[in-house]
């Protein structure tokens, strides 16, 4: 395979390695989140074929990840030449190293109950020393270390955005879902609203017929009492999550707001904050789950 050519089109690479333990799945989590394309495990060799690859989408991939570790060490010692292929073809890449102290590693290798990869029939801490030995050539190549022993996730997260997000804050994605409480609660909520406080229109003949996204019906259900205020009262609350979020490098937010069917309050409810979360600068969509059920 020959080196990837340079030019306009040539993405820029970062490769993760590391330790194992040491978070590089939180690291490549968070390439994902700031629009990077994230392989894991890639064979050292192909390196300069994905780069190849990219070129030729003609931007459509301006930017990969590659995650290399000890679970492709029979390919480990392709790494060295692949690096040096993207060195003499100009290819702009970079380097992150995580590691950790050995007795931090050891504390997490025995806290999911999980063997290390190179252990093999002896204790965690010779598969520890291994592959310390394995890597040490490339953690001196490396232009990035991050040395998690004290760092939980969220502070991991700062840190690669601080590395890798060009100085823009990470974005925030909301989906905003109404439902039916009489069709079970979206099993991937994060918030749950609860509208069945408010009076139900199913019991109205009129707006029986229509759904919350209509004039009708969004006008019914924020003319109750309580319906505005709750509205404004929820999404002050929701700005103060969302800073939350923000600082602890969440970036997906589900909201999921219910009544009895999924079909009136919840709809109507869910249409407003959806507005009120854009105004925020969320980037957010609605779905309706259940609105055309019967």
């Amino acid at each position: 395979m020959n080196a990837p050519g340079t030019g306009e089109n040539t993405p820029e690479l970062v490769i993760i390695s590391g330790m194992s333990g040491a978070g590089r799945s939180t690291a490549a989590k968070c390439l994902e989140d700031l629009g990077w394309f994230v392989v894991d495990n890639l064979p050292p060799s192909l390196i300069p074929t994905m780069v190849d690859l990219g070129a030729r989408s003609q931007g459509a991939v301006p930017r990969i990840g590659v995650v290399v570790d000890v679970r492709g060490r029979r390919f480990f010692d392709d790494l060295k030449n692949s690096l040096a292929d993207l060195d003499s073809s100009g290819v702009r890449r970079r380097v992150v190293f995580l590691e950790a102290s050995d007795d931090h590693l050891v504390r997490r290798f025995e806290s999911v109950r999980r063997p290390h990869p190179l252990q093999g029939d002896g204790r965690i801490v010779d598969g520890i020393a291994k592959e310390r030995d394995l890597l040490r050539e490339l953690r001196g190549q490396a232009d990035l270390v991050i040395d998690t022993s004290t760092l939980n996730v969220h502070e991991l997260r700062a840190k690669m955005d601080a590395a890798f997000a060009d100085g823009q804050e990470p974005e925030l994605r909301a989906t905003v879902m109404s439902f039916g409480y009489k069709y079970g609660l979206p099993v991937d909520a994060d918030l749950v609203v609860d509208c069945r406080f408010l009076p139900n229109p199913h019991w109205v003949p009129e707006l029986r017929p229509f759904t919350g996204t209509s004039e009708e019906v969004a006008g019914y259900v924020f003319d109750q009492p309580g319906a505005k205020e709750f509205l404004d009262g929820y999404s002050e609350l929701l700005r103060l999550v969302i800073e939350g979020y923000r600082r602890e490098g969440k970036r997906y937010l589900t909201l999921a707001v219910g009544c009895t069917g999924g079909k009136h309050r919840s709809v109507a409810m869910a249409e407003r904050l959806t507005r009120r979360l854009a105004e925020q600068g969320v980037d957010t969509k609605v779905v309706h789950r259940d609105m055309g059920r019967e």
